[in-house]
């Protein structure tokens, strides 16, 4: 009998990574930019089918809980998670109209929406696609093998170029988490000052929502200068 182990999968996976770590500067890009954004009080909505919503959910998750350390929380809708609203959508509208509907009822100018889709060809994340650059939204893909139309429907694509749609979930995956760093860092950093309604950054420098927390926590307990030194515990 043959015990041998079918290491197929993971030398697919190890083959498609070496190609997707030419991805991290888009990665980083959108990380940054995302920071930007979100505190400066836009909105991140995320939408997927099957295994690319759980994907959607996962990321954020991140956003609104935390990826590692703790910070503030932030605005992050996964589309397919309010079961009433999609089922509704669908019944009375049609499946294409999904994600559409939801983005025209929750996006604004300056939000983004961010599609993930393994063959980058589901009718109703283009839909969504088209309707956020009606609203002035701007439209990230994560997909599988270029070129795809979700690809040219958005205004920046990462592309895992494998050939399994398995392949493609998991190192979206990584991309996730990858973004989830590099978001965490520029909030650290402070990089989330005010930008416009194009995303672009405020010119009066002023800092984002997120800025001012993030220096409140870092004065908490801290003596203002010249002000009273606080009594140690134990003294009166």
């Amino acid at each position: 009998m043959n015990t041998a182990t079918d290491t197929t999968h993971c030398d697919d996976l190890a083959k498609a990574l070496e190609a997707f770590r030419d991805h991290a500067p888009l990665i980083e890009r959108w990380g940054t930019e995302l920071a930007r954004r979100l505190g400066s009080g836009a909105r991140l909505l995320v939408a997927g089918n099957g295994g690319s919503a759980a994907q959607a959910q996962h990321l954020t998750a991140e956003l609104v809980g935390r990826y590692r350390e703790d910070r503030p929380p932030f605005s992050a809708l996964a589309l397919h998670a309010d079961t009433s609203s999609t089922t509704a959508i669908a019944n009375d509208y049609g499946v294409q109209e999904l994600f559409a509907r939801q983005t025209a009822a929750h996006g604004r100018p300056g939000d983004v929406l961010l599609l993930l889709s393994t063959s980058g060809a589901s009718a109703n994340l283009l839909s969504a696609a088209e309707r956020a650059h009606r609203l002035g939204m701007t439209v990230w893909a994560l997909t599988g093998r270029p070129p795809n139309p979700l690809q040219h429907g958005a205004d920046d694509a990462l592309c895992v170029d494998a050939p399994l749609a398995a392949t493609v979930q998991e190192l979206h995956l990584v991309a996730v988490h990858m973004l989830c760093e590099t978001f965490d860092r520029a909030v650290e950093n402070g990089e989330t000052g005010r930008v416009t309604a194009d995303g672009r950054p405020a010119a009066d420098g002023r800092p984002g929502v997120v800025g001012r927390l993030v220096g409140r926590a870092r004065t908490v307990g801290r003596t203002p200068p010249g002000g009273p030194v606080a009594p140690r515990k134990g003294q009166a």
